[in-house]
């Protein structure tokens, strides 16, 4: 099965589970994108500081490359363009700035929003 996850949650304890639910999904074999949507993206810099309670988790989804990448326009709204770039995720804006998600359900991925 193919499934790409929509975080759009900014509450570190809400985007956890999207980051759970993709190393789940992923060793149960399944092919997992994680988009970065909506204020979440805001919580990216801050993840992917070693310091941050998160970081292992976020780590750990980063380094079995199932992060497809961020929104670029909600990016710069929330002032982390450049963080979310200094931390290596794509910056996705297919759709007027923001990543669509008619690209992934034509790639035949199920969608599901955090």
């Amino acid at each position: 099965m193919k499934i790409a996850l929509f975080g759009f949650n900014g509450e570190p304890m809400c985007f956890v589970h999207v980051l759970l639910n993709a190393l789940d999904l992923a060793a149960r074999g399944h092919e997992v994108r994680v988009v970065v949507e909506g204020s979440a993206t805001r919580l990216v810099p801050e993840l992917a500081s070693e310091g941050h309670d998160f970081h292992g988790l976020y780590a750990r989804v980063e380094q079995a490359g199932l992060f497809d990448g961020a929104c670029k326009a909600c990016a710069s709204k929330m002032g982390v363009l450049a963080g979310v770039q200094a931390a290596g995720l794509a910056l996705l804006d297919d759709m007027v700035g923001h990543p669509g998600v008619a690209r992934y359900l034509e790639q035949g991925y199920q969608v599901m929003v955090f």
